[in-house]
C-alpha cells in the first residue's frame, strides 16, 4: 500500500509545508553565503536564488492558509 493513502490530506500538507520550509532555510544559508564573499559573488546567481526564495515564501503562505480553519467573526 502507498502511505500517501494512509495519511489524510492535512498531513500531506504538513509534510509539504515543512519540505518547503527547509529549502527556504538552505536557499537563505546559501544567499548569506555568497554574500559574505563580497564582491567575488556572482550577482546572476544571487539575484536567482533570492527569487526562488520568494517563489518558496508565496507556496509557503498558501499551504498555512489550507491549514489554517477560517474562522468567521
Amino acid at each position: 500500500m502507498n502511505i500517501a493513502n494512509e495519511m489524510n490530506n492535512e498531513d500531506v500538507l504538513r509534510i509539504k509545508l515543512e519540505v518547503l520550509r527547509r529549502e527556504h532555510r538552505d536557499l537563505d544559508a546559501a544567499i548569506r553565503a555568497l554574500e559574505e564573499m563580497g564582491p567575488v559573488a556572482d550577482q546572476f546567481t544571487t539575484r536567482r536564488l533570492k527569487k526562488q526564495k520568494l517563489t518558496l515564501k508565496d507556496r509557503i503562505a498558501a499551504l498555512e492558509d489550507q491549514l489554517t480553519p477560517d474562522i468567521i467573526a
